[in-house]
């Protein structure tokens, strides 16, 4: 039975270390400073609590982070501090070159770097979510969620071969999604939203309920995407891309950080929230 410390179970982390458990892996957590809900999440999935970080990297064989993005590095460098020397797996949504940056910090205090990215809701059911998985040591993390309902997916390539994967699969899915909410927000601010919902009736017949769906499922976790999208953002510069089209989706989802932890708001309530008051208004 391997051992896997998980940092930190939230919603996506704690359905990945459920995962990893019906496959069957010991998966510890940490709950210093960790909120209530993360405790409650934990407990659902099944893991246990190993008290301190540093109690978390002496028992566990492969660590794995699934943090907000901004985090990521500050999670590997809390873990390098301990010379934690097993297998550290980032299965965090950054750019490449980020992901790149956190290999380094593990690496020099004696673990093996693996790179991951996940793609699909936390993971319930089989067929529903990947783990995509790059860099020497990418087959046996994968075998750890085997009999899993997370199908792990090994990329080729070294590090920053799974975060591109995530970054160009998110920078699509989120990233229109964004860009739907500003064309809907646009036409909400002039007075024309009837008349654009009527023409892409016509036309286009579907997208007025994409875009219901992307404030109904985006906006309570805009918190969380204004990393991925800053990353995103980044990963396109490194590769003489435009940067700007994901330069605004953080911003739009960044004007959507209120309803975090709030109930899900209607599609007219979040349109107002993206477009500021004008001035005099």
């Amino acid at each position: 039975m391997k051992t896997i410390g998980l940092l930190h179970p939230g919603e996506m982390g704690g359905a990945v270390g459920a995962a990893a458990r019906a496959g069957g892996a010991r998966v510890l957590w940490t709950s210093d400073a960790r909120s209530a809900a993360t405790r409650e999440r934990a407990g659902a999935a099944g893991l246990e609590d190993a008290g301190p970080l540093a109690a978390l990297v002496r028992a566990s064989e492969v660590i794995l982070s699934v943090c907000p993005p901004h985090a990521a590095a500050d999670v590997a460098r809390a873990v390098a501090a301990l010379r934690f020397a097993g297998t550290y797996v980032d299965a965090n949504a950054v750019a490449p070159a980020t992901a790149r940056e956190v290999g380094g910090i593990v690496e020099k205090a004696g673990a093996r770097f693996v790179d991951g990215g996940i793609i699909g809701p936390p993971p319930a059911a089989p067929g529903t979510t990947r783990l995509y998985l790059s860099g020497a040591g990418a087959g046996a993390v994968a075998a750890l969620f085997a009999a899993g309902p997370l199908e792990a997916v090994v990329v080729p390539g070294g590090p920053g071969a799974a975060s591109a994967v995530k970054m160009a699969y998110g920078g699509w899915n989120k990233g229109s999604a964004a860009l739907l909410l500003a064309a809907c927000a646009l036409a909400a601010a002039e007075g024309v939203g009837d008349a654009l919902a009527a023409e892409w009736a016509r036309s286009q017949p579907g997208l007025a309920a994409r875009a219901e769906a992307a404030a109904r499922s985006n906006a309570r976790k805009a918190w969380r995407f204004v990393g991925e999208m800053e990353e995103t953002a980044a990963a396109c510069a490194a590769a003489g891309l435009p940067a700007g089209f994901h330069e605004a989706a953080a911003e739009i989802y960044r004007r959507l950080e209120r309803y975090k932890d709030a109930p899900t708001p209607p599609l007219d309530e979040v349109l107002r929230a993206l477009v500021p008051p004008r001035p005099g208004a």
